[in-house]
């Protein structure tokens, strides 16, 4: 389909981009790999389209024992850089190196993904399981926000209409550390069916599911199989909750080996 008319404009600054979202429906893209397929279903309407592609907000690096990722990196500058070249933070590359096909590796980006809140996305799950924030810039000023705090449900963000992320923020793991993705995908979309996030730290143990619900969760501590019969896991033409439970209990498992032989490595 053709998306509905709009206008385009492109920020030279964040001031300007924050500017431009002044206009009321005014839509962000970076990459395009979340709105521009919507827009084509005129899910989407924006009255302009704002590109914030140029800003510079892309990188990774590590700052006082944080680990700092641009929102407009994309998926292959995360597989490329060496910062992630570590068992605490193994799962952020695993995970990025299954999404989409090369072309949208070399366009999407992990702050596109995330604010877009697809349900079956797969890079929330693995930021909830590190304990990620986001920084966030407005008008009014900046502010902090978990991402288990920014992701209300399916497509629907804590977000106001004037503020960007500026910023993902992970905290580095201690030693001994270790972290995985696994996920079941749908063979038509790629779109996980279920997926888990974990992390193996000597002091705990987190897993994050993503796909089965109507937005991705950590699960409570504890026996990670009695969690998930406990959690609400929902069904659809594509997969029975029953087999979405069964999905979320292997592919949990999956990570949480990984992990922990992962932070054996790191010992």
């Amino acid at each position: 389909m053709i998306p509905a008319a709009t206008r385009y404009e492109r920020a030279s600054d964040l001031d300007h981009a924050l500017e431009l979202l002044a206009e009321p429906d005014a839509k962000v893209i970076a990459g395009g790999q979340s709105l521009i397929p919507v827009m084509k279903l005129r899910i989407a309407r924006p009255s302009v389209v704002v590109d914030i592609s140029r800003l510079e907000l892309r990188g990774v690096e590590v700052r006082d024992d944080e680990l700092h990722i641009g929102p407009l990196t994309t998926w292959s500058e995360l597989l490329d850089s060496e910062m992630l070249d570590r068992p605490a933070l193994a799962a952020i590359a695993e995970c990025a190196r299954g999404i989409g096909d090369l072309q949208v590796r070399n366009l999407g980006t992990i702050g596109g993904s995330v604010v877009h809140a697809d349900p079956a996305s797969d890079m929330p799950a693995v930021l909830l399981a590190l304990g990620a924030r986001l920084e966030l810039r407005s008008p009014g000023g900046e502010r902090t926000v978990t991402v288990a705090d920014v992701l209300l449900g399916p497509f629907m963000t804590a977000l106001a209409p004037q503020e960007l992320v500026t910023d993902v923020v992970v905290p580095l793991p201690a030693k001994g550390s270790g972290s995985a993705y696994a996920a079941v995908e749908h063979p038509a979309s790629g779109f996980a069916l279920a997926g888990a996030a974990a992390l193996t730290t000597p002091a705990s143990e987190t897993v994050a599911l993503t796909g089965v619900g109507s937005t991705p969760f950590v699960l409570p501590e504890g026996d990670q199989g009695e969690a998930i019969a406990a959690a609400e896991i929902f069904g659809d033409r594509f997969a029975s909750d029953e087999y979405r439970r069964e999905l979320a209990t292997v592919v949990a498992q999956r990570a949480l080996v990984t992990a922990r032989e992962r932070a054996k490595e790191d010992a």
